[in-house]
């Protein structure tokens, strides 16, 4: 097996030609430093400055120049519908559960509190298996966490009217 560094991430949209593919679950996707593996087998040693939320579509590009997309693999869900689904949306955020905002449906982690909670406001709640790509959180950070933010400063964090 080949083993590859990766220090560099590429958006989505911003990349194109990749030598190869790394299918990863949503949790698998926040990451700092990790091997993973590509589809045909060679390991990659992402070794990030800063722990990071890659999205589908996402590159890692290693140290010989080779981009290795990011594939959002298949997973248990709950797929969340109702009449009320703002609310549930609602509900569903106050939890900071993440949460993938589609027209007609939620789709949330397999979590059976948060979809007994659902089903109690109205909700139908199915099981499905497929790719999870939530919403990112507030100010464009990839995963939200919750409301303490501790001493650093973060980029919304600014003085107004100066």
């Amino acid at each position: 097996m080949t083993e590859h560094l990766s220090q560099t991430v590429r958006p989505a949209g911003t990349w194109e030609g990749a030598f190869g593919s790394s299918r990863l679950g949503y949790d698998d996707r926040f990451l700092r430093r990790k091997v993973i593996q590509t589809q045909d087998g060679q390991n990659v040693l992402v070794d990030l400055v800063h722990t990071t939320s890659l999205n589908h579509g996402d590159a890692l590009e290693t140290d010989d120049g080779h981009l290795i997309e990011i594939v959002a693999a298949e997973e248990p869900l709950l797929r969340v519908t109702g009449g009320n689904l703002v609310q549930l949306a609602w509900h569903i955020g106050n939890r900071h559960t993440p949460c993938q905002i589609e027209a007609d449906h939620l789709l949330i982690q397999n979590d059976p509190v948060i979809g007994h909670m659902l089903e109690h406001l109205g909700a139908r709640v199915t099981p499905v298996h497929q790719p999870f790509t939530p919403e990112g959180g507030a100010y464009g950070h990839g995963r939200t966490h919750s409301h303490a933010h501790g001493a650093t400063a973060h980029s919304h964090d600014h003085t107004h009217g100066k």
